[in-house]
């Protein structure tokens, strides 16, 4: 339970200031995320989709939602340096790190036995 609470306030106190940026436009963000276009608006929508799930998933804690969260974001942080094609990017760096730390978070939650794997027939 310790390391989901640390990864959901991990992803508000990321996401808060990203999101700020990029609504309010700020010029430094160009440099990260590029000129504002239709792409980085998308990305807009994105954070801001993870930063309300994790307040709600702080106060409605439900380790399943957490985990399907977390295995999500692993996999599209893990891709953005191929998708971006540069390991030097602030935003794919801060993406690495981040999937590291959920990463350690999704691993105790198995062994926590904190999320039970069905098989539907």
């Amino acid at each position: 339970m310790v390391m989901v609470t640390a990864s959901l306030l991990l992803n508000i106190i990321v996401l808060i200031p990203v999101c700020i940026a990029l609504l309010v436009n700020y010029r430094h963000m160009e440099f990260a995320a590029g000129i504002f276009t239709p792409a980085r608006g998308i990305l807009l929508a994105i954070y801001l989709t993870i930063l309300t799930a994790s307040f709600a998933l702080l106060f409605f804690t439900d380790f399943k939602l957490a985990f399907g969260l977390f295995v999500m974001q692993i996999i599209y942080k893990v891709l953005s340096p191929f998708t971006v094609k540069s390991i030097k990017n602030p935003i794919v760096i801060c993406n690495v790190l981040i999937a590291a730390f959920h990463l350690v978070t999704v691993y105790s939650m198995i062994q926590a036995d904190d999320i039970q794997f069905q098989i539907q027939p």
